[in-house]
């Protein structure tokens, strides 16, 4: 089985400088183009997928839509890929964010997140969910179109990382429709990362960077 993720291209909450959580801020025109041009490079190196699972928030489902339509490829939206309920810190800017202590990507792994949303653990339990849910797919090549912190959990889940251990652990950082992708052996139960941001490449030489959960 492969498994990409990808973050949404950039919406209008990004160019506003918000944490936008699940509040629904569509694509500006140059997440659309982002989007396309993504579709685009993909289409020509023949990049193929069985299906697309989308958060159905707007600038995930727009991203998702135009890689849909470009590939000629089935979508589905899935509301466990929606982004973290940040509580009352959505909609805030980020610079006014960045202010409380501890910061947003540190708070306690069981206290919810801005007073009514979710905790790490919650969105740690959501991320298994999503992932559970395509690993009882059949075989095949899957892509989600999703949001960071959501994606995050999910990479989480994917290398045994635990939300108690978040205040050591690594952020993962998706810019807009940067992704990840990873192959899943079904008999082995064996991860193996292919790419990190579309940056960081896994030479099959030497062999790609793994993580076992059993």
């Amino acid at each position: 089985m492969f498994l990409t993720l990808l973050r949404h291209g950039e919406s209008v909450g990004n160019l506003s400088g918000v944490l936008q959580g699940q509040s629904d801020y569509p694509l500006t025109p140059a997440g659309m183009e982002q989007a396309r041009k993504l579709a685009s490079d993909w289409k020509s190196e023949s990049t193929k997928f069985d299906l697309i699972i989308s958060s159905p928030l707007r600038r995930a489902s727009q991203t998702a839509e135009i890689i849909a339509a470009s590939l000629e490829v089935p979508l589905e939206f899935d509301h466990l890929w929606k982004e973290r309920n940040f509580g009352h810190f959505q909609d805030m800017q980020l610079d006014e964010i960045n202010k409380h202590n501890p910061s947003v990507d540190f708070f306690h792994p069981y206290a919810p997140i801005g007073g009514t949303g979710e905790s790490q653990l919650d969105l740690y339990t959501r991320g298994s969910l999503a992932l559970q849910n395509i690993l009882r797919r059949p075989d095949g090549a899957y892509l989600v179109v999703s949001h960071g912190g959501i994606l995050n959990k999910a990479l989480y889940v994917i290398m045994g990382i635990t939300p108690q251990a978040h205040y050591n652990s690594p952020i993962f950082h998706f810019g807009n429709t940067g992704y990840a992708q990873f192959s899943y052996n079904l008999s082995t139960r064996q991860w193996a990362m292919l790419c990190l941001n579309d940056q960081i490449k896994m030479p099959q030489s030497r062999g790609f960077m793994s993580w076992k959960n059993d």
